[in-house]
């Protein structure tokens, strides 16, 4: 099953679910995919769910109002290896604000500030349940589905200190989407292929396997200092690639189109702008 966010053509927010170039509007079932996921519910289509076509409505990150947004660096062996780090021995953990995501096909921006703008393509996953202290072998019930990310940085301000967290909150930098994929409908995560693409050239390529903290690792460690609740956000990191190791660098700029799609999943799409 497909799930996304989206805002229609009278600007009224609601949800539902893909059915190709529709998706079936849920809203009146839970006001958010987040309401919707805390209800506890199947997530079921009504015969008379109105359809909408996806070609007017403009794509909102599959979870715009998320409790939190967890997200995890140096956690791909390529791009540890690229920036001359040992593995870590416990995941690296900072956080992005809800109001600095944009949804598919909606610019991505380079702020006044730096333009040091790079992009990291990442796998993301949601959370389905409230949950805490779960095992890695139970963590795979509480995940309600995959989405992709890409985790925008301002490389100038992240490297202000040890913290990432400036570099990594800057309004509009941070994509996701199109759509939340239920984990039936994905299968194995750990045999999809991640590949970012800046106008059409690769950038990045890497197999979900070779994270060192994979899913269920990080479920269990992130249930262990916190609280998960539905529709919590969590970003796995990136592979290598990043614009910083290029030579010279490889930063976004305005008219530049960056995709990061992973397979069985499906393919992030953002124009980059500049702030006005």
């Amino acid at each position: 099953m497909k799930l996304m966010s989206f805002r229609d053509a009278s600007g009224r927010d609601g949800w539902g679910v893909v059915e190709g170039d529709k998706v079936a509007d849920l809203t009146a079932s839970a006001p958010t995919l987040r309401a919707a996921l805390a209800a506890g519910r199947p997530i079921t289509v009504p015969a008379a769910a109105r359809r909408l076509g996806l070609a007017g409505l403009t794509y909102l990150p599959p979870i715009p109002d998320p409790d939190k947004i967890i997200c995890v660096g140096l956690n791909y062996l390529t791009h540890i290896r690229e920036g001359g780090r040992e593995p870590p021995a416990m995941p690296t953990i900072f956080t992005r604000w809800a109001n600095t995501q944009v949804g598919h096909g909606q610019p991505m921006i380079r702020p006044k500030v730096s333009p040091t703008f790079d992009y990291e393509g990442e796998l993301a996953f949601v959370i389905g349940k409230r949950c805490r202290h779960v095992s890695e072998a139970e963590a795979m019930s509480v995940v309600a589905g995959y989405s992709c990310y890409n985790d925008g940085s301002i490389r100038e301000w992240q490297r202000h200190s040890t913290q990432f967290t400036p570099g990594k909150n800057v309004p509009a930098t941070g994509a996701f989407g199109p759509f939340l994929v239920t984990p039936d409908d994905v299968g194995d995560i750990t045999r999809s292929s991640l590949v970012t693409r800046l106008n059409g050239q690769e950038v990045q390529r890497a197999t979900i396997d070779d994270l060192v903290f994979g899913v269920a690792r990080l479920v269990a460690y992130c249930s262990g200092f916190t609280v998960l609740e539905p529709g919590d956000v969590v970003i796995t990191g990136t592979t290598g690639g990043v614009g910083a190791y290029h030579k010279p660098p490889l930063w976004m700029k305005p008219g530049d189109t960056v995709e990061v799609e992973i397979s069985g999943v499906g393919t992030l799409t953002n124009p980059i702008a500049d702030e006005t």
